[in-house]
């Protein structure tokens, strides 16, 4: 293993993240492709950040995840036309997330982020089951299902079905 990953493995492991200067914490909206992510920051503004190479197969992200982003030069590359405002330093683990959660260094728009995230998980594991039953008295619009026919299945089934049919 190379020093670079060991050290960002290591980077990881320590609890406390302290944000230098011109860091700040964003939330990934998208995964745009070719190392480049959406993010958001504090204040709302959406911008496209660099996902470096150096995080590729130790790091893997999604939608909503949170990042520490390195924006020192955010305002020199929008003025300068390019598309990438600023490159991700550190990716936030859960936990790290958690304890970050309770500092003052957090933001207020993402306090309401989660809570709404982890409410709406709850509130849509329970509507399905609610809207299922009307749903099916309504299948009657539907095509039947075919057969799969990649699955072999022995010969004594079909003859069972057969002689279900039958009768």
């Amino acid at each position: 293993m190379k020093a670079g990953r060991k050290n960002l493995r290591r980077a990881c492991s320590e609890g406390a993240v302290t944000l230098g200067e011109g860091e700040s914490i964003m939330q990934v909206l998208a995964l745009r492709g070719s190392n480049v992510i959406e993010v958001m920051d504090a204040k709302g503004v959406k911008s496209l950040a660099l996902f470096p190479a150096k995080f590729q197969k130790s790091f893997w992200i999604k939608n909503g995840n949170f990042v520490v982003v390195d924006a020192s030069g955010r305002d020199q590359a929008l003025e300068s036309g390019s598309k990438i405002a600023c490159a991700v330093s550190q990716v936030l683990f859960h936990d790290q997330v958690r304890a970050m959660e309770k500092s003052e260094e957090w933001p207020a728009i993402f306090k309401s982020t989660s809570k709404e995230g982890s409410e709406a998980g709850t509130q849509e594991g329970t509507r399905p089951q609610i809207e299922e039953e009307p749903d099916s008295d309504e299948d009657d619009d539907l095509p039947p299902l075919e057969a799969n026919t990649n699955r072999q299945r022995p010969f004594e089934l079909y003859a069972d079905s057969e002689s279900d049919s039958d009768s």
